[in-house]
């Protein structure tokens, strides 16, 4: 993979995991467009692209995150320690789906550019619905807590945007706005450190982690950098165009994109 590809990759990993219009769709594509195989493209580097988008949100995030640390290890019932609590029945679903169905959901992510196409109208129509909404006033519970990580869950499907798709059923579910963006955006946190985790065993038991298999890729660090920073200029902007009800606009970005997509398939 080139410097150029790989920088253009980590931007869109960065930009597309905060805003609502699927990362993993709009990487799928892009992996289309330049002709990149699974193979060239390489697990390492989707890991490392992974992490950096994890890194900008404890960035943006980080006073939030100390707080609820702060909470929890004052080992009492408390607002930090019950939302930790809901963090974790969100990530039960989406946890359960990757370890049960993950060879089934790793075949779908293919070059199959009809799926991720489709899966973006799909998005965009959430989007849409959901920015009709004008009252939201309820707080997170538990059983919105488990709603929200059954569309996580789905969400795992390419196209389908995580951020996207769990914003719009909170909203859809009279949470606010600033809540449901907040709580989106953290639930993910212990499923991409748990998925890191694994593929990181995963390389030691195929014996790439050895140090003399370690050496400087700058495609990789470019790439890194680049969702990095692009992850918190976008995690920040996709909070202040949550709290302004603007979710159409992308509703409609997803609905070209989608349409382009399925052009795409069907003429390549």
């Amino acid at each position: 993979m080139s410097l150029w590809e790989s920088i253009v990759l980590g931007l869109v990993q960065g930009l597309t995991e905060f805003l609502p219009v699927s990362s993993s769709g709009h990487i799928e594509l892009g992996k289309a467009i330049f002709n990149i195989h699974e193979s060239e493209a390489g697990l390492l580097f989707t890991v490392i692209l992974h992490f950096a988008t994890a890194l900008s949100t404890i960035v943006v995030f980080r006073n939030d995150i100390i707080s609820i640390l702060s909470g929890i290890f004052k080992f009492k019932w408390n607002p930090e320690t019950k939302f930790s609590l809901l963090i974790l029945i969100s990530m039960l679903p989406a946890a359960a789906v990757g370890v049960l169905l993950k060879d089934k959901i790793d075949g779908l992510y293919s070059g199959n550019v009809t799926l991720v196409s489709i899966m973006l109208l799909l998005t965009g129509f959430l989007l849409y619905v959901s920015d009709r909404l004008l009252t939201q006033t309820k707080d997170i519970n538990m059983n919105s807590a488990i709603l929200l990580g059954i569309t996580q869950a789905v969400a795992i499907l390419p196209g389908i945007s995580r951020s996207g798709s769990t914003i719009a059923i909170a909203v859809l579910l009279g949470i606010q706005r600033e809540k449901a963006a907040r709580f989106s955006f953290l639930m993910v946190l212990p499923l991409i450190f748990g998925a890191m985790a694994k593929e990181i065993l995963d390389f030691s038991n195929q014996g790439l982690a050895q140090p003399s298999s370690f050496i400087i890729d700058i495609p990789l660090i470019a790439g890194f950098l680049s969702a990095l920073i692009a992850g918190v200029f976008a995690c920040k902007w996709m909070i202040a165009i949550v709290k302004k009800s603007k979710l159409s606009y992308f509703a409609y970005y997803c609905w070209i994109i989608g349409i382009i997509g399925i052009a795409f398939s069907l003429l390549s």
